[in-house]
This record gives structure tokens, sequence and C-alpha cells, in this order.
């Protein structure tokens, strides 16, 4: 199944979920445990139905939900097919039936909540180094490459952050080489950019903003709060 962009993404006007990194992300909120797992379980009825199903994290009162498709197909430039984990028509389609099943639940989307985490890998040669983070991160081999066209580092269980790489020269100066990426709801972007300049931080680049900006600690040390504005309603 091809995967969507986002302005096709944008125009499902998808109002509880949120796309971050590569998945559709939503937040509902529950009274108790138990009226989260009646919950869990009509949504799994209705992946049972489509042969498509969540991710799930259930806490004592919210249900974290994320739709992706593992085997989604993406087209470069020269019409090259590759496998992706991606969003596509199956993942909208079963995000419509979540928000319904949560109105019939009683349960309310909060979406301005969810959040992605990645880790980001400055290499020179990231074939070379990838099958050791591979081995560290996942203790699975396939786990590089794994529903990507890169060197990416993805555990199928979804226990640990994906692990992407970005080309390092190789007569660059020595400097921080890891870094999170922290994927937010457009809405608080900015909010969490304040808090963390309030705290002590600084912008090191907004030139990518609202998309990316890069921010350092009080030693130096980057993140980065990033927003997939092209999965964006215009206003």
């Amino acid at each position: 199944m091809d995967m969507l962009r986002g302005a096709q993404i944008a125009e499902a006007g998808l109002t509880d979920w949120r796309k971050l990194a590569q998945g559709l992300h939503a937040r509902y909120l529950t009274d108790d445990f138990a009226t989260g797992v009646r919950f869990v379980a009509a949504v799994g009825e209705a992946g049972d139905e489509i042969g498509h199903h969540p991710r799930v994290t259930i806490g004592p009162r919210y249900v974290d939900l994320e739709l992706v498709t593992a085997d989604a197909i993406y087209r470069d430039d020269e019409g090259t097919e590759h496998v992706v984990e991606w969003v596509t028509q199956q993942d909208v389609d079963l995000a419509r039936r979540v928000t319904d099943i949560a109105a019939a639940h009683q349960v309310d989307a909060d979406p301005a909540s969810v959040s992605e985490i990645e880790l980001g890998l400055d290499a020179a040669g990231s074939a070379t180094v990838a099958p050791v983070w591979a081995a560290l991160l996942t203790g699975d081999a396939a786990s590089q490459g794994r529903g990507s066209p890169s060197d990416e580092v993805r555990d199928a269980t979804g226990r640990v952050p994906n692990l992407w790489f970005d080309d390092l020269a190789a007569d660059a100066a020595p400097a921080q080489r890891f870094h999170l990426e922290v994927y937010v709801a457009p809405e608080v972007a900015q909010q969490r950019v304040d808090a963390a300049v309030a705290a002590g931080g600084t912008i090191v680049d907004d030139t990518q903003a609202p998309g990316l900006v890069v921010l350092a600690d009080q030693e130096g040390n980057r993140g980065v709060i990033c927003v997939d504005t092209s999965a964006v309603q215009p206003d």
C-alpha cells in the first residue's frame, strides 16, 4: 500500500491525531484503567475487521495509540520502490474508526500531549557503524534499515527509540555527535521551546522553525524540537 504524503494526511482532517515522525499518534484520557482496557478492546475489534492494529500503551488514566504501516511503499525520484514504515490509507481509515469508538466510550482525545523521541548520530560512515548500534539497541541485525531506505536502526517492537544517522564530514571538528529529536504536536511546539529557554537553554538554530528548532543546554548539549509541518491542516 502506498505511503501517504503530508498533504494527504492533512486533508484527512484527523482531529484526534497528530503526525509525528513516521506515524499517527493519539492520546485518549480515561477515568480509570478499566475504562482504558475496554476502550482498547473495542479498538482491537475494529482492527481485527481490517487486519491492522495500532501500537498501544495503557496508563492509569490514558491510552496512547500509534498507527503506522510496516510495509508502506515509497517511490523515490527515479521511480524505485522501497518498503518503509509510514502512514497509509489503512492507518487513516482506522484512525477515523478509533475516533468514533472513543466518542462511544466517552473518552476524550488530548492531541496536544502526544510526543515521540528519536536519536540522531552524526557519523562519517553510517553503513560501518550502524551494525554496532543495531546490536546494542535491539540485538537484531535486521533492525538496520528496517522500514527505511537508509541505515536507520528501528526496533520492530518499538522498545527503543529509532536511531538515524546524519552525514559527518571526515574533517569535522570534534563536537557532540548524539542528540535527541523530540516530535511534538504543532500547537505546543513554541511552548516547548519557550519552556526550554526559560529553564536556561538557548536557541541554536530556528531557521527551519516551526519544523525544526535546535536548542542547547548550558553546557552546549543539543536537542531538537520537531514538528511535521507537511501534515498540518492550513488555517
